[in-house]
C-alpha cells in the first residue's frame, strides 16, 4: 500500500521517493531555500545540487530498505517534485512509532497541498505500515505547520527546549502527536 502511487489535490500526486528524483529535488530545494530557512538546519552548498540530493536520497531509501523510514514525493504531472513527507525512525514493537516530516515547494504553499498529503501518509502509517502514533515537531513560531497538523487531527502535548539545530540555533519546538488507531499491534 506505501508503494502506490496517491493524488491528492491541484493536480499533484504522492508516490514512494526514488533516487531518481535528485535533480528535481535539487531543482524545487534551491528555489524553496529562502522561505524554507526559517524551519531547516542550515545546510552545506552541495545540498542544493543533484549529487547533493542522490547522497541524501541514497541514505534515505537504505533507512527504507531497512524499514526505519518511508519518504513520499509530491509529484506533478509532470513527475516534478513539489515537495515531500517522510516518516522517520520507524519503530515497530509495542512502540509502532514514527516522526513525520514535510515541505512544499514555496510556489504550492497555502493551497491545502501540506494537508492533504499528511493526512494521506497517516492513514499508509496506519493501514500499510501498521503503525500506531506518528509524532511531529515545530519551530515555536511556524504556525502554517501548525495549522497543517491540527487540521490533520494531531494534538499538541508538549514542548522540547533546543530539540533541533534550525537556522543556526538550537530551537525550542511545539510537539504533536496522532494516534493512529487503538488495537493491538500488528505484524
Amino acid at each position: 500500500m506505501t508503494d502506490d502511487i496517491h493524488s491528492l489535490t491541484d493536480g499533484v500526486r504522492l508516490r514512494p521517493a526514488a533516487l531518481g528524483d535528485a535533480e528535481s529535488f535539487a531543482e524545487t530545494m534551491t528555489r524553496s531555500r529562502a522561505s524554507m530557512r526559517r524551519w531547516e538546519p542550515v545546510r552545506p552548498e552541495a545540498f542544493y545540487t543533484r549529487d547533493g540530493q542522490a547522497q541524501r536520497l541514497t541514505a534515505l531509501l537504505a533507512d527504507r530498505d531497512a524499514g526505519r523510514a518511508m519518504p513520499w514525493v509530491l509529484a506533478d504531472d509532470e513527475d516534478r517534485v513539489v515537495g515531500a513527507v517522510t516518516l522517520a525512525s520507524i519503530e515497530r514493537g509495542p512502540f509502532r512509532n514514527a516522526r513525520l516530516g514535510y515541505w512544499t515547494d514555496v510556489g504550492r504553499a497555502g493551497r491545502g497541498l501540506a494537508t492533504a498529503a499528511v493526512t494521506r501518509v497517516c492513514e499508509l502509517a496506519r493501514d500499510g505500515l501498521g503503525l500506531h502514533r506518528i509524532e511531529a515537531g515545530t519551530v515555536l513560531d511556524n504556525f502554517a505547520s501548525q495549522r497543517v497538523l491540527a487540521k490533520c487531527g494531531f494534538e499538541l502535548y508538549g514542548t522540547a527546549p533546543r530539540y533541533l539545530h534550525i537556522n543556526g540555533a538550537w530551537q525550542d519546538h511545539r510537539m504533536f502527536q496522532r494516534i493512529l488507531h487503538d488495537g493491538p499491534p500488528q505484524g
